[in-house]
C-alpha cells in the first residue's frame, strides 16, 4: 500500500473517532508479538528481559482491555531482517497480531516497518537507535519511543567536544544503526568546531577488536567514539583497556551504553565514561518503584529499553481502551493525541513523524568510591530537554510531515 493511501487511511479513521464511529476489537483478542534479538549482542539491553516489561504492563492493565484478551507471542530475530520479515509477515498475515513491538537492530526494524505498512498494523519500536527510522524511513504505521541516535549525539558528543575534544576517530557498526549514528555525531562534531580525521567501520557483530583500536591509537584523535552497541561496545572497551587507549591521552567516548553494559564492565573499567541516555531506574520514588518490581522478577535493574517497553506497552493498551478498537490507524491517533506521564517519561509526546519525544540525560559513570552497590552505576549531569534532544520537524525528511 502506498504512503498517499495510508494518510488516506488515517484520514478516514480520524472521521470516524470524530464522529463517534470506531472500528471494533478484531476478534475477541488484542495480541501483540514481541521480537527481539533473545539470544545474541542485544540480548541483554532488550531480550527475554523486555519480554517480561511487556507481560508486566499486560498484568498491570489487568490482563484484558474492554473485555478482549491480550496475547502476547515472542520470537528471536537474530538480527536478521530477513528472519524479522519473515516472522512477521506470518503474523499479521495469518496469526492476527495487531502490533509489533520490542525491535531492536534498526535493520530489522526498518524492514519490519515496511511490511506493517503494507498490512497496516502497528510497530512500536523500542530499542533501535536510527534516527532514520522517523525521517526517510518514517511511515504512518510505527512508533519509535525511547531514543535515537540525534540525542545521543547532542548529549554526548556536543558534551565532549566542548571539553576539549577537539579530533575524533569514530569507530562505526557497519549497519543502519551504525551509519545513522556516525552521521548524526559527525554533523555535532563539526557545528560545534571539531573535526573527524577519520571513520573506521566494523562488521556487526565483532568478537576481537585489536586491529581497529590499534587503527584508532595510530590516529592520534584526540577522541575515539564507538558508534557501536551492546557486546560490540563492551568488546571494545575491554580492548581499548587492555591497549591501554586512555593512557596514551586519548579520550573513549561510548555513544551509546546501556546500564547492562556499565554493569558488566564494572566500575573500574567504565569510571568516567559520559553517555546519553532516555531513563534511569534511581531517578526517583515512581522509577525506584518500578524498578525494584522488575528486579524482583528478572534479577536484574532495568535499562531505558525495559522501561520503553513497559510504558509504550501500557499507552497502546490505553488507546485500545479510550477507543474501543485496535485498529492501526486509530489507535496510533489516539496515541498521539494523548501526553505521555508515567514512569518512564513527563509530559513526552509522539510526533507526526512517530518520534515520541522526551527528556533525555547526560549521565556520567560513578567511580568505584562513588558506587554504593552494584547497580548504583550513573551520575545525571544534565537534563536534556525533550524539544533540544530530537531532531526538529523543520528538518524532517519524513513525508508524513513534509508532505503537510
Amino acid at each position: 500500500m502506498t504512503m498517499m493511501k495510508k494518510l488516506l487511511t488515517s484520514a478516514v479513521a480520524s472521521a470516524m473517532m470524530a464522529g463517534g464511529a470506531q472500528a471494533a476489537i478484531s476478534g475477541d483478542t488484542v495480541k501483540i508479538g514481541y521480537l527481539a534479538d533473545m539470544s545474541g549482542t542485544y540480548r541483554d539491553l532488550a531480550g527475554p528481559n523486555g519480554l517480561k516489561a511487556m507481560e508486566m504492563a499486560i498484568a498491570d492493565f489487568g490482563g484484558k482491555v474492554n473485555g478482549a484478551k491480550i496475547e502476547v507471542v515472542s520470537a528471536d530475530d537474530r538480527n536478521s531482517a530477513d528472519v524479522a520479515s519473515s516472522t512477521v509477515r506470518r503474523w499479521v498475515e495469518n496469526d492476527e497480531v495487531d502490533l509489533v513491538a520490542g525491535l531492536v537492530a534498526s535493520s530489522v526494524s526498518i524492514a519490519v516497518s515496511d511490511i506493517l505498512e503494507e498490512n497496516d498494523k502497528l510497530g512500536i519500536i523500542s530499542g533501535s537507535a536510527a534516527s532514520s527510522i522517523t525521517n526517510e524511513h518514517c511511515t504512518p504505521n510505527h512508533i519509535h519511543y525511547v531514543y535515537d541516535t540525534y540525542p545521543l549525539a547532542n548529549g554526548t558528543a556536543s558534551a565532549v567536544v566542548k571539553e576539549g575534544g577537539k579530533s575524533w576517530f569514530i569507530l562505526t557498526a557497519d549497519y543502519a544503526f551504525g551509519h545513522a549514528l556516525e552521521g548524526d555525531v559527525s554533523s555535532v562534531v563539526q557545528e560545534n568546531g571539531g573535526e573527524v580525521v577519520d571513520t573506521l567501520r566494523h562488521p556487526f557483530p565483532t568478537p576481537d577488536f585489536s586491529s581497529f583500536i590499534l587503527q584508532a591509537q595510530a590516529s592520534g584523535a584526540d577522541v575515539v567514539a564507538l558508534a557501536n552497541a551492546g557486546a560490540d561496545t563492551t568488546n571494545a572497551i575491554n580492548t581499548a583497556g587492555e591497549f591501554g587507549l586512555t593512557q596514551s591521552g586519548q579520550t573513549l567516548a561510548a555513544l551509546l551504553l546501556f546500564l547492562t553494559d556499565v554493569n558488566a564492565l564494572g566500575v573500574e573499567a567504565a569510571q568516567g565514561i559520559q553517555l546519553t541516555t532516555g531513563w534511569y531506574w534511581d531517578m526517583n520514588d515512581e522509577t525506584r518503584e518500578w524498578s525494584d518490581r522488575f528486579m524482583e522478577q528478572t534479577g536484574v535493574r532495568p535499562t531505558m529499553v525495559h522501561a520503553g517497553i513497559y510504558s509504550s506497552t501500557m499507552q497502546y493498551l490505553k488507546a485500545v481502551e479510550e477507543t474501543g478498537s485496535d485498529d492501526a490507524q486509530t489507535v496510533r491517533k489516539q496515541m498521539m493525541a494523548t501526553p505521555i506521564n508515567d514512569m518512564f517519561a513527563s509530559n513526552g509526546k509522539i510526533r507526526e513523524d512517530g518520534r515520541m519525544v522526551h527528556d533525555m540525560y547526560l549521565a556520567e559513570v560513578k567511580t568505584p568510591d562513588e558506587s554504593k552497590s552494584e547497580w548504583d552505576l550513573y551520575k545525571i549531569l544534565r537534563t536534556i530537554p525533550a524539544d533540544e534532544a530530537y531532531r526538529p520537524l523543520s528538518e524532517s525528511k519524513c513525508p508524513l510531515v513534509t508532505s503537510k
